[in-house]
């Protein structure tokens, strides 16, 4: 059958129009799926009317990024493997093409590149990496597109340009619905590696990206969420049972929502990442296992982080 792609979507008329179209440009014949968070500004309708050939599977309610995905997949038994993109994200041609290719032997999940829509000649983000304290970095991040080409694969996909096998990943369960939005994709590869997974990367598969155009770069609502993920993940690996960890992780967040305070006037990343964590208490831990995590110092840590946010 055609490959499957699937697009989660949450009030997008103004944007997954873009991501459909170029869906229909595919130089491989591609199967689609919406999977729709009861969104209210049109977009159901738009898909129906202008889409015809896409599968829209309507969920009712917002329940989040991996969670909508999840059930989008349940609901395609046939559909192997699982190609994911964004609904703020249009796909050059090769997208489909480039990401089956490096599907090889052994390889569970593909990486492919987003680019940045205020300039295309740069990387967005290549997938996911991450630290000791599960810290999460999009890879290659304002860097060339060229350098794409001759990187080394990262820990996983960024969710919003991805291929997975189904048989890994419904192995480990897909993503975790506790995960509302953000990292979502981050947990999920570090499950897949921590198996022995392997993600391949593909630089000529790509597609242009707008940043956090559904909450807002800077916005409360995006710290909040983002605070929560951090705060549950933190736990739930257990970066806190070493000590050592445990104060590098507690001076990273410090500056991190001492930033958000300062500059964006809002303590949600504060709130949530005290949410999260409450939240993965009293569940079983998770070990990286054969994960590749990169050893940073705090100052490298947050350099990073600050370089994604500047």
């Amino acid at each position: 059958m055609a490959a499957t792609v699937f697009i989660p979507n949450y009030n997008g008329a103004a944007r997954i129009g873009r991501a459909l179209g170029g869906l229909r440009e595919q130089s491989r014949e591609v199967a689609v799926v919406v999977a729709d968070n009861g969104s209210s500004d049109g977009s159901r309708e738009l898909v129906r009317e202008q889409f015809p050939e896409v599968a829209l599977v309507e969920l009712g309610a917002n329940l989040g990024f991996g969670p909508a995905l999840n059930r989008a997949v349940a609901a395609m038994p046939e559909a192997d493997p699982l190609i994911l993109l964004n609904d703020d994200a249009e796909p050059e041609p090769l997208f489909v093409e480039a990401l089956l290719e490096r599907l090889g032997v052994g390889v569970d999940s593909v990486a492919g590149v987003m680019t940045q829509e205020a300039d295309p000649g740069l990387i967005d983000s290549a997938g996911v990496v991450a630290d000791r304290t599960v810290m999460g970095f999009d890879y290659l991040h304002g860097e060339p597109v060229a350098a794409a080409s001759e990187a080394p694969a990262p820990l996983g996909p960024t969710g919003g340009a991805a291929l997975y096998r189904r048989a890994a990943f419904e192995a480990v369960g897909g993503f975790d619905e506790r995960i509302f939005l953000y990292y979502e994709d981050l947990d999920l590869a570090l499950r897949l590696a921590a198996r022995g997974g392997i993600c391949a990367l593909a630089p000529n598969a790509r597609a242009v990206h707008a940043y956090s155009s559904s909450l807002g770069a800077g916005s409360g609502r995006k710290y909040q969420a983002t605070g929560w993920s951090r705060g549950y993940m933190l736990r739930r690996y257990g970066v806190t049972a070493d000590p050592r960890l445990a104060l590098r992780a507690a001076a990273c967040e410090s500056v991190l929502v001492a930033g958000q305070i300062l500059r964006d006037r809002t303590a949600a990343g504060l709130r949530g990442r005290l949410r999260g964590w409450r939240a993965g208490g009293g569940l079983p831990r998770r070990d990286t296992g054969a994960a590749q995590l990169l050893d940073l110092s705090a100052r490298e840590a947050l350099a990073l982080r600050l370089r994604r946010r500047g």
